[in-house]
C-alpha cells in the first residue's frame, strides 16, 4: 500500500521521473545535490519508499528525533547524529559500515539548504575510510527528474574531489536555484 502510494505521488501526482538506476553493491553513500529545499527531503523518501531493494538511511540532526515527530524520521530511513564541533561522527558513521554487511546512507555536502561555497568533506572522508563507491544524486527541479549516477570511486584528495563533484552537480538546478549553487571555482 505505501509503495504504490509513494509511487502514484513521485510519478503521478508530482510529476518525477528517475534517470539511472540504484547499484546492485552491499554498501555505498549516497551524496545528493543541489539541496536548496525542503521539498528534496520528501522527493527521496517518495523514491525510497517505492524503490526496490533501496533502503537508504539519511543524516538528521538529533533534535529533530524527539515526541513524536522522530517516530515519523525513524520509520523514513532517519538517523539520528550529533553535530557538535568534538564529534566523531565521520569515525562512527565509517564504524557503521565496517560492522554491517549491508548500508547506505545520504549526505548533503552543502550541510545546509542555502549556499555554501565551502562544502563539508566528511563524506569524502566516510567513503574514502569504509572503502565503499558514492553514488551521486541529483535533484533537477526544472525537468523534475531524479539523476542516479553511476558509482563513482575516490581516486583524488579532498579538494580534488569535491571540486570534481561541484562540477558534476552544477549542471542541475535545486528548487530554489536563488540560494545559490555557484559551486565551481
Amino acid at each position: 500500500m505505501i509503495k504504490r502510494l509513494s509511487k502514484w505521488l513521485f510519478l503521478n501526482v508530482w510529476g518525477w521521473k528517475v534517470e539511472g538506476s540504484v547499484p546492485d553493491v552491499p554498501k555505498y553513500l549516497i551524496v545528493v545535490a543541489p539541496h536548496t529545499s525542503n521539498w528534496d527531503f520528501l522527493v527521496g523518501i517518495l523514491f525510497r519508499k517505492y524503490t526496490d531493494n533501496f533502503e537508504p538511511m539519511y543524516l538528521a540532526k538529533k533534535e529533530l528525533f524527539v515526541f513524536p515527530i522522530g517516530f515519523f524520521f525513524r520509520w523514513t530511513g532517519g538517523f539520528p547524529v550529533e553535530r557538535g564541533e568534538n564529534t566523531n561522527f565521520v569515525d562512527d558513521v565509517v564504524s557503521v559500515f565496517d560492522n554491517n554487511e549491508k548500508f547506505c546512507t545520504t549526505i548533503a555536502p552543502e550541510g545546509t539548504r542555502s549556499y555554501r561555497k565551502k562544502w563539508k568533506t566528511g563524506f569524502y572522508y566516510m567513503a574514502k575510510n569504509a572503502k565503499i563507491p558514492i553514488l551521486r544524486i541529483a535533484f533537477d527541479y526544472p525537468s523534475k527528474t531524479l539523476v542516479l549516477d553511476e558509482l563513482y570511486y575516490i581516486t583524488k584528495d579532498a579538494d580534488s574531489t569535491v571540486n570534481e563533484l561541484k562540477e558534476y552537480f552544477s549542471k542541475y538546478k535545486g528548487k530554489n536555484p536563488q540560494n545559490g549553487v555557484i559551486w565551481p571555482e
